[in-house]
């Protein structure tokens, strides 16, 4: 049977993994700081001590279009031409956070540490599984994701520290993606900044994670485009200019995030259930709303699965792709995927193109259909995140006062 790929517009190229990818950045840090095992892909300068500032939800399109709202990074970027670093990464796929953080963390494509999507079926189960902040009781984060992490590994050659919020400290996501740092959890913003220069401080060499997680919640519920997401990039901005003003000298801040985000209009936020021929055969739907993992029954024969995409294009096909399973991992767009995860991937997958949002209301609450800036699919705004290097302020020298 041919490929329904052949009604479509062009897939966009895989993540680069193992190149300029979110997963390259702590590895190519830990690789600077002579941790053994790692590469430094990415060509980051030579520093003793590293600041990784991940923005949650800061893409790069966002960054700049919203540049006048951010005169430090503005700057930051105009001015960053030293060395080979890349300027751009790749955020994992799906783009989303439990995705992109363990890769992040593990420095391993999303079909090797099996966390494929906000929620996604957990087969042993039968049953789908949240993989962020509502972790399933019956799901163990280390044998979900059994991958040594990156700052597990560092941590016997480096000091390294995680500063957050406090309620990630020994969460099921951290134990996953995060684990084997010292965590320090602080809910203020600007104390966050102050941990994170201290523990840069106290020791000659040392490895810190800084999460800040406010610009996504307010794209969330208010949009990219609301007063609310400016100010949260003003206190960004600030927050990183006071950053490079307390580190070290020595320090190597960069700054990057785990997805972009674009803003979906009501009208454009779809409850796919609806309409019946968009779930026949369907067991199981999950994912994100741009998105969607479609797991089917096991008696849904090849042609029945093409019909069901069938329906999908005659329906939003100038709005979103549908692809198989098996199109996607050939496509690249997991990297390398073992055996165990691949049952985890949907049957099919339908991955947003336009401003336009897919909900299963017979599985999700309508609140959720509430939720103004989405993330998830393989466009360029969703994916594309900065990796910028910010300059440490030179410190005053102290004289004698006369």
């Amino acid at each position: 049977m041919p490929s329904l790929l052949t009604r479509q517009p062009a897939l966009p190229a895989a993540p680069s993994y193992g190149k300029s990818s979110i997963g390259d950045l702590l590895s190519s840090a830990a690789a600077v700081l002579g941790v053994p095992g790692y590469e430094n892909v990415l060509k980051l300068p030579v520093a003793p001590r590293i600041c990784v500032v991940l923005v949650d939800g800061l893409g790069k399109s966002l960054l700049k279009q919203r540049a006048s709202h951010a005169p430090f990074l503005r700057t930051v970027v105009a001015e960053d031409s030293r060395g080979e670093h890349p300027r751009t990464l790749q955020a994992a796929f799906p783009s989303t956070t439990a995705t992109s953080l363990t890769s992040l963390g593990t420095g391993v494509v999303p079909g090797l540490h099996g966390m494929v999507g906000y929620d996604v079926l957990d087969p042993r189960q039968d049953k789908v599984v949240n993989l962020l902040g509502n972790w399933d009781a019956g799901v163990d984060p280390l044998t979900w994701q059994p991958y040594g992490t990156v700052f597990e590994k560092a941590s016997a050659t480096v000091p390294t520290t995680t500063v957050s919020l406090p309620h990630f400290a020994n969460s099921p996501m951290t134990r996953a993606a995060l684990r084997g740092s010292s965590f320090r959890g602080v809910q203020s913003k600007s104390e966050r900044v102050e941990i994170a220069a201290e523990a840069l401080a106290a020791t000659p060499t040392s490895l810190v994670y800084l999460y800040w997680s406010e610009l996504d919640k307010a794209g969330h519920a208010h949009g990219i485009d609301s007063p609310q997401w400016e100010r949260e990039l003003e206190e960004l901005d600030a927050g990183m200019k006071r950053l490079a003003a307390a580190v070290p000298a020595d320090t190597l801040i960069l700054l990057t995030a785990d997805h972009g985000m674009i803003d979906v209009p009501r009208a454009a936020r779809i409850d796919y259930s609806l309409f019946p021929e968009l779930v026949a055969g369907v067991r199981h739907t999950a994912g994100e709303p741009r998105m969607v993992h479609l797991y089917l029954e096991a008696d849904v024969t090849e042609e029945s699965r093409q019909h069901l995409m069938a329906a999908w294009l005659d329906k939003f096909g100038k709005q979103a792709w549908a692809l198989t399973r098996e199109e996607a991992i050939d496509a690249g767009y997991f990297g390398e995927v073992r055996e165990a995860v691949q049952a985890r991937i949907g049957d099919v997958l339908i991955l947003a193109r336009e401003p336009i949002a897919f909900y299963d209301l017979r599985r999700v609450r309508l609140q959720a259909m509430e939720v103004v800036g989405q993330h998830g699919s393989i466009t360029k705004t969703e994916r594309e995140v900065p990796l910028l290097r910010i300059p440490v302020t030179a410190k005053k020298a102290k004289g004698k006062r006369r």
